[in-house]
């Protein structure tokens, strides 16, 4: 009975203090507040992420408080069916003040890891060399296609619309960075390459780049198979 009794209390203290302890947890580290696009990728970030991914409702609320926030913009679109069909897709047009050479389909979870990159990553390492991302040059995301455009074989992620390849990024002094011009170059265009490729895989199941294979060479692809794939 006394140990009950001693338990009893401890819980209570506990239960009593949580308010304050949560007020004293940074961004990221709250199991229980909700997933905002600017929480840092930390593990808890990266479980309400894959929460968010299987829980369609939870993952467009995040992503219509990040268009209220001006962090995106996007539209929601009719389900898709046929061969590929897509659920509760969205198509991007932009993410804040960064444009994009097209708007592009996208799963709810691609749409929201790919606003957390370009939030956290693609801006601030633009600003860390004084100039600001201006847009963004894509492949696009959604193609009803095998992987490789095999004739056998498993759907690419494309096909589903949980995939998107970028080629390059424009800079507010009016340079191009392209992934196939630049990735090995030792200017600040290559720096910002590498930098942005390296900080993307905390947001993406998969990030592919010119290192891992020849068909990558002239693009990034950042994909949502996998946990934390980086090659």
């Amino acid at each position: 009975m006394r140990k009950g009794g001693i338990l009893a209390v401890v819980m209570g203290v506990l239960i009593a203090l949580s308010p304050w302890v949560q007020r004293q947890l940074p961004p990221g580290y709250d199991p229980f507040s909700p997933l905002s696009v600017d929480d840092p990728p930390t593990f808890i970030t990266r479980l309400k992420m894959k929460h968010a991914a299987n829980h369609p409702a939870t993952c467009l609320t995040v992503l219509k408080q990040a268009q209220a926030s001006g962090r995106l913009r996007f539209n929601e679109v009719d389900d898709i069916s046929g061969q590929c069909p897509l659920l509760a897709s969205v198509r991007v047009q932009g993410f804040g003040s960064v444009t994009l050479s097209s708007s592009f389909l996208a799963s709810c979870p691609l749409a929201l890891s790919s606003t957390m990159f370009v939030t956290q990553v693609a801006v601030p390492q633009a600003a860390s060399l004084g100039i600001a991302l201006t847009r963004i040059d894509h492949w696009g995301s959604y193609a009803c296609r095998n992987i490789y455009h095999r004739t056998e074989g498993r759907l690419s992620e494309h096909a589903t619309a949980d995939a998107w390849d970028i080629a390059a990024f424009q800079l507010s002094d009016g340079r191009q960075v392209s992934v196939l011009n630049h990735w090995s170059a030792t200017d600040d265009r290559g720096r910002y390459l590498r930098a942005t490729f390296q900080e993307s895989c905390r947001f993406f199941g998969n990030a592919l780049g010119p290192e891992y294979n020849a068909a990558h060479a002239n693009h990034f692809h950042f994909g949502m198979r996998g946990f934390g794939v980086c090659r």
